[in-house]
């Protein structure tokens, strides 16, 4: 799934502004700004999350993502590396497949079986399964940073 697949450009601008970051359109035959993996992955500096219209909608969920996840010394510090360890970016794999559930025609096992296809990697074989079996501690760690609830519903705003 691309941007320019699906037309969720104010569901992802409604569901980010919560968070303090706004995106920024980036013309079809321009360089992403801050993008880490460079041609047309998502890009991140400060709270701007740079995008194109044939940006995969994983890759703009996760680098949001990591926004939201980390914390105000990193985020303001912000260009291209989002860094984290090994915790965050479980709970930033997690974090975007409960967000597919809030995009109107996409939901959380069509994002999974495109994660799948763009080459995550878990160690139960997929992200259906790890999400199902495995993510006990991404959930935690959302929890723990409210970023989502006990019930493990979505909380719309960073927490303070």
């Amino acid at each position: 799934m691309r941007l320019i697949d699906v037309s969720l450009r104010a569901a992802l601008d409604g569901l980010f502004a919560g968070y303090g970051l706004t995106i920024a359109d980036v013309a079809a035959d321009a360089a992403i700004p801050g993008s880490y993996w460079g041609e047309c992955e998502a890009g991140l500096i400060g709270s701007t999350l740079y995008l194109r219209a044939d940006t995969p909608l994983h890759s703009a969920l996760h680098e949001a993502a990591h926004y939201v996840c980390m914390d105000d010394v990193r985020r303001n510090g912000l260009e291209r590396d989002a860094g984290g360890d090994v915790a965050e970016e479980n709970a930033v794999c997690y974090l975007q497949i409960l967000w597919a559930d809030a995009l109107p025609a996409v939901g959380r096992e069509e994002l999974m079986t495109d994660m799948d296809a763009w080459g995550y990697s878990f160690r139960l074989g997929s992200a259906a399964r790890w999400f199902a079996e495995d993510a006990a501690d991404a959930l935690e760690w959302l929890q723990r940073r409210q970023l989502i609830d006990v019930a493990g519903r979505l909380q719309l705003q960073r927490a303070a």
